[in-house]
């Protein structure tokens, strides 16, 4: 569905962190498109993703979660240019959201996910799990933002960020933002940024593997915590391999 759409500045809270050149270069216009989902009462719906490519891009999802329903949203982000993956949220009672997501690159390119969850009625849950692996100087963004209606008590909402640099150019955000209203709640989240544990890495190459090896495996172990609530096999293993094929096509 579209509406009308102005350019975003960094003024912005949701794009604080964006390239806002490359949004330029997309217009207005293609802010305007939402791709809209309902997912009806008691029922559930998965959506797996690669996005991002050699040129600026936005995917907008907005999902209205029925009562007692569940949505499920995985993503893997590895464009070489500006992308971003936005996601709105309306959960109805005791209804669930699940989001996976991996942003991995080098280059200078930014890439982010930014999710708004609305817990509008009780008893509802959400969970999201976002890992970030970037090189070069590129960025790795996730914007996070829960807000609890008044009457919405029971809720329970976590969200987990964390960010490993392969180089020292590159850099990783998370902003996490809570608006609560209900006072019988369960909110969490946390974030962490760092490096290679380069004790595994001398463990492995103690044992024959070849750097590149040792760095794939390890990469792996860290992004497949986004995909573990993915329980269709085929699907993780499609998100997995694209984002291994954009670390070992890097000059890493």
């Amino acid at each position: 569905m579209s509406e009308a759409a102005t350019l975003p500045t960094r003024r912005d809270e949701a794009w604080r962190y964006a390239d806002i050149d490359a949004v330029a270069k997309l217009g207005a216009d293609a802010l305007a498109d939402w791709q809209d989902v309902a997912v009806a009462s008691g029922e559930t719906k998965r959506i797996c993703l690669t996005v991002g490519g050699d040129a600026p891009e936005v995917t907008r999802l907005r999902l209205t979660v029925g009562d007692g329903a569940r949505a499920e949203v995985f993503a893997t982000s590895a464009g070489s240019d500006y992308t971003r993956l936005e996601i709105e949220v309306t959960l109805g009672k005791a209804a669930h959201f699940e989001f996976g997501g991996v942003t991995i690159g080098g280059g200078d390119a930014v890439r982010e996910f930014v999710t708004q969850t609305v817990h509008a009625e009780p008893n509802a849950t959400s969970n999201q799990t976002v890992r970030a692996v970037h090189w070069g100087q590129a960025t790795g963004n996730f914007l996070g933002e829960i807000k609890v209606a008044r009457h919405a008590q029971k809720t329970d909402a976590a969200q987990d960020f964390k960010g490993l640099l392969l180089e020292a150019g590159a850099s990783a955000n998370a902003v996490p933002q809570l608006e609560i209203f209900a006072d019988d709640v369960k909110c969490a989240h946390g974030a962490t940024v760092g490096q290679l544990d380069e004790a595994a890495r001398f463990y492995m190459a103690a044992r024959g593997l070849s750097p590149e090896q040792a760095q794939r495996l390890l990469v792996q172990a860290f992004i497949g915590d986004a995909f573990v609530e993915l329980d269709d096999e085929g699907a993780r293993e499609k998100l997995l391999e694209k984002a291994l094929t954009a670390l070992e096509s890097s000059a890493l």
